[in-house]
């Protein structure tokens, strides 16, 4: 992990991710808002491994009941939290009814069009930062076969999310922002604030943000909500006011920047081994079948 995030490109690399973040927000607002929480992004992972270990059985989609068995089994949420995630993503169709099904409480359920795309877009950009970072061609490749890379690729990037102490246990100074409430674009929108022209011996870097109110906005949280983030973070030492608080540029510690830039890169490398795995078991198939065919 070291290697990758002293690597020179690594800084742009994760601009280009904080800033994928925020322009899926403010494309889907309501839909990204389904997913603000670190908890709440863990049971979309978990429900699409669902469905996608149900599809390669010959199983038609994933139930309420078992969605909620896997959040409880890994941990993520009470069974009642993940019944009310359930309900929710079905009621703005990230999920709908599988082809029969009656409701939603008893039938199966399937990932819509609108989350299979929103998942493809989310692994391409990640791609595109590794690509970024050692000049690679996995975007491209992904997006030549992304439905097939996703069912070989989405089950065993879950187990890996839900079992990564990195994942699953944010730095404290993150975990501010993360776990529970809506407040990870705060970071990114931080982190964006700052570019990539940063100093690593620097225990501070200076953003280009000073207004609550402006944060609040690109965020999609209140400003009595953003403006309580900012000073639980504040008094930790993770940032503060360079001047008059509200009025004067932000500044992030390092110790917010590292943690941040950890969390990333650890995804990140999640997300190349399962690549490389999923390239490989594609094109062994391939061989297989076109020997196959030969014979």
């Amino acid at each position: 992990m070291d290697l990758l995030i002293g690597a020179e490109a690594f800084p742009r690399a994760m601009l280009l991710l904080a800033r994928s973040f925020i322009a899926e927000h403010e494309t889907s607002p309501r839909v990204a808002a389904l997913f603000a929480t670190q908890q709440r992004w863990l049971l979309y992972h978990t429900a699409l491994a669902c469905h996608f270990r149900a599809a390669a059985s010959g199983g038609r989609g994933l139930t309420r009941r078992a969605f909620a068995n896997v959040a409880l089994q890994h941990g993520i949420a009470s069974r009642n939290t993940a019944h009310a995630f359930f309900d929710e993503v079905l009621k703005y169709d990230v999920i709908r009814l599988a082809d029969g099904a009656a409701d939603g409480h008893t039938g199966q359920v399937v990932p819509s069009r609108a989350a299979l795309s929103m998942l493809i877009q989310w692994y391409a950009v990640h791609f595109e930062a590794l690509d970024l970072i050692d000049g690679g061609h996995r975007a491209v490749r992904f997006l030549g076969h992304p439905e097939s890379m996703l069912a070989c690729m989405q089950p065993g990037v879950a187990d890996v999310l839900l079992s990564s102490p990195e994942m699953r246990i944010p730095g404290p100074l993150s975990a501010i922002f993360t776990w529970a409430d809506p407040g990870g674009l705060l970071m990114d929108r931080l982190v964006v604030g700052i570019g990539p022209e940063r100093l690593p011996e620097q225990s501070r870097y200076l953003t280009d943000v000073s207004a609550i109110s402006h944060l609040a906005r690109s965020s999609g949280l209140s400003r009595a909500h953003t403006s309580r983030k900012l000073s639980a973070a504040e008094a930790i030492g993770c940032m503060g006011w360079s001047g008059r608080r509200g009025h004067s540029p932000i500044w992030i510690s390092r110790g917010f920047y590292e943690q941040y830039a950890r969390a990333q890169a650890c995804k990140l490398l999640i997300l190349n081994n399962a690549f490389e795995e999923a390239s490989a078991a594609i094109v062994f198939a391939s061989d297989k079948h076109a020997v196959a065919g030969e014979s």
